[in-house]
């Protein structure tokens, strides 16, 4: 996996638990491109990888803009961002990736709750530089927990942005943007707590959206499914050489095909991130990952999540 190094210009507090970072490319050329809802891997520290998604606009290829919250039951990457970076550090990253896309709308409504407010507002860069329809809908707990505010005031040509505070009795549950009542032609793209994110879908299937037409992304593994038999394990065999390995309850497919020397192009290990997503040959998936809509986990042409997902069936036969 491609990986550039870089540099940390600038910190900034942005509302009451996040921190933005400006990163730019260590040999000071430009970097690579990146389009809305893209996200990268930051090499924080040895063994201490984690995913953020690009919040900039993606017209500027000097530099990328994350925004990192501070998480109570941090895993050690939000604490290390916030404790210890410091300006001037080095740091790798990946190139970014792209599974939270922008797709063609009349007219496109973006929800954002918390630090979901990321790769919203890069879509909001990205589809008012194209002179698209938008509108942004930005959910906080109290007005000191709003992020890039100064961007926010400075307002959009073609798209609006309001910001809708819960202590002040205006959540999701209680106020949705007027927007959801006209489906035709939109489409729905939510960010934010899984929780935040299920129910606005709700409300908008309620409402008549199209299932295909509502996009969210995850920040954190949902719960895993239990399967259907969790006690015995399966088989994982590759297509391309018709190798096979057992996989038992207790180790993903991703670690079998790791011990055995084939290259899984491992990240979030969590299924949320998209890397590790491979064909699925033959078999019935057990899907666990939160990348994948439902329309894509039940299609013809599937793929799994080997960081996180098994097999439904006695084999699984993969395109690797």
């Amino acid at each position: 996996m491609q990986t550039i190094e870089v540099i940390v210009d600038a910190l900034s507090r942005q509302g009451s638990n996040n921190v933005a970072l400006t990163l730019v490319s260590a040999e000071g050329g430009p970097l690579p491109p990146w389009q809305a809802g893209a996200h990268i891997d930051l090499h924080l520290a040895p063994g201490l990888i984690r995913q953020y998604s690009l919040a900039g606009d993606p017209q500027q290829r000097d530099s990328y803009l994350l925004c990192v919250k501070r998480e109570a039951a941090s895993r050690g990457g939000s604490r290390f961002v916030h404790d210890t970076l410091r300006l001037g550090q080095r740091l790798t990253i990946s190139a970014p990736r792209t599974i939270f896309s922008l797709q063609p709308a009349t007219h496109s409504v973006l929800i954002a709750g918390g630090i979901g407010i990321t790769p919203l507002l890069a879509m909001a860069h990205q589809l008012d530089a194209s002179g698209q329809s938008f509108e942004l809908h930005y959910y906080v707990k109290t007005q000191a927990d709003v992020a890039f505010r100064a961007r926010l005031r400075e307002g959009f040509r073609h798209g609006s942005c309001t910001l809708w505070s819960g202590c002040e009795g205006r959540s999701l549950r209680r106020d949705l943007p007027p927007a959801l009542e006209q489906p035709e032609g939109r489409r729905l793209y939510l960010c934010g707590p899984a929780g935040f994110m299920a129910h606005g879908a709700s409300e908008a299937v309620k409402r008549g959206w199209a299932a295909d037409s509502i996009h969210s992304e995850a920040f954190a593994a949902t719960a895993a499914p239990a399967s259907s038999d969790p006690a015995t394990g399966f088989t994982v065999t590759l297509g391309r050489s018709g190798q096979s390995w057992f996989v038992p309850p207790e180790k993903s497919i991703a670690v079998v095909l790791l011990e055995n020397d084939v290259d899984v192009p491992l990240s979030c290990e969590m299924g949320i991130c998209g890397a590790c997503l491979t064909p699925v040959l033959a078999g019935e998936a057990d899907h666990r990952d939160t990348v994948q809509s439902e329309a894509e986990k039940s299609c013809s042409d599937q793929q799994i999540a080997l960081c996180c997902s098994r097999s439904r069936s006695p084999e699984l036969v993969i395109d690797l």
